[in-house]
């Protein structure tokens, strides 16, 4: 509604993982989307739609959701931008619900100053979302025309990296830290020691949310609906038929882990025991941010890799995002901006956290850091061009 009434045309849906559950686009009815970069390759998940078609230029702008990194994550293998909003920032009315504690729309873009623009038509208050924080969504444009980064202290996590991150993602994320030193920041290690538990926290309370959100889709009240063909058709049956047809691997996969981790003989020790650590890295956030500004990381640990690598391999696929959920468990913003290419000539990006409601500081640092890589490749940034704003976009209709 708001991005209609500031004049912007709704060009299409893009592909994503079947109801969101997926770090690859693999797990889709309509087919895998691929990677602009690398045909062969996956573009991230499960909003790799809004990304592939950003980065290939088929749209400049998108909106995606983000659960556990599904715009972040994307956007990182894509070489475009994404940003995770505050919870609450952006209304998650008329949203298909996957883990609705964690689920947030943002933008995609592909630069820093986009995504900000299409963040503030799309931010703030909705009475029609319960969970809609009151306040606007702020100046997140100005923050974008910030000219060096003085005074900002900004912590590099040391639990998301070492072990499992590619050599050259690593690299890439070294040089970036040295511009943001060149910009004036102070950067200094903090460490965040339950973010090593944030997996496997995610990965029983999302399943756990999303066997109860997804039990609507029963063949009686929304749809597909498909009947027994043998035997008696009682509601059982339809539903038992609906759901085995209508749901994926991946889904089924899933739901079964949520029904049993919220069944009354394992509730306490595996959802109950996931939400006290949700709450341990909760507390790991905001000691953290008594100590600096930001907090930063990789955005991925390794590059795109090649369809079907992990598909069969549920473990592999979901450390793709071991960097990307801590911030959904605690609920902060997060913005992914591209950072150049590793060794293997795939995009990498680099991740940063703010506080609750200091969307603005992810643009600064976001900004300057894409102003710096494009002076030191020699480039025109993107950004210098008009800008996609509100104001903009009614005056070329006008």
């Amino acid at each position: 509604e708001r991005l209609r009434a500031a004049g912007l045309p709704i060009l299409g849906k893009t592909n994503l993982d079947e109801f969101a559950m997926g770090s690859s686009t693999e797990f889709s009815a309509y087919g895998p989307t691929r990677n602009p970069w690398d045909l062969s390759r996956i573009p991230g998940g499960s909003g790799g739609g809004s990304a592939a078609a950003v980065a290939a230029f088929e749209a400049p702008l998108a909106i995606g959701t983000d659960t556990g990194g599904s715009i972040r994550q994307p956007a990182a293998v894509t070489g475009s931008v994404g940003v995770k909003p505050t919870y609450g920032g952006v209304s998650r009315y008329g949203l298909i619900a996957l883990a609705s504690s964690l689920d947030q729309a943002g933008p995609v873009a592909r630069t820093v100053r986009d995504a900000a623009a299409l963040h503030e038509l799309i931010g703030g208050h909705d009475p029609r979302d319960s969970t809609s924080l009151p306040d606007p969504v702020g100046d997140l444009l100005g923050a974008t025309d910030a000219g060096d980064l003085r005074g900002l202290r900004v912590g590099v996590v040391r639990e998301l990296s070492g072990e499992g991150y590619q050599a050259g993602v690593e690299a890439s994320f070294a040089a970036s830290l040295d511009l943001l030193r060149s910009a004036g920041a102070e950067v200094v290690e903090v460490s965040c020691p339950n973010f090593v538990h944030a997996l496997a926290a995610y990965y029983l309370i999302l399943p756990a949310e999303a066997s109860s959100n997804l039990a609507k889709f029963d063949g009686m009240r929304f749809g597909l609906r498909v009947e027994p063909t043998e035997g008696p058709v009682t509601a059982e049956r339809v539903m038992a038929a609906t759901r085995g047809a209508g749901f994926g691997d991946e889904v089924k996969r899933r739901i079964i882990l949520g029904t049993y981790a919220l069944s009354a003989g394992y509730f306490d020790a595996y959802y109950g025991s996931a939400q006290q650590v949700r709450t341990l890295i909760q507390r790991d956030f905001a000691a953290a941010f008594e100590q600096v500004d930001l907090l930063v990381s990789p955005t991925t640990p390794t590059t795109a890799f090649p369809l079907g690598e992990r598909v069969d391999d549920p473990l592999a696929m979901y450390l793709t995002d071991v960097a990307t959920i801590p911030a959904n468990l605690a609920g902060v913003p997060g913005i992914s901006v591209p950072s150049g290419l590793s060794d293997d000539g795939l995009p990498v990006g680099f991740q940063a956290l703010a506080p609750v409601r200091e969307d603005a500081r992810l643009y600064r640092v976001g900004a300057v850091l894409e102003r710096l890589l494009d002076e030191q490749r020699g480039h025109r940034l993107l950004s210098d061009a008009p800008t996609l704003s509100a104001a903009s976009v009614q005056e070329v209709s006008r």
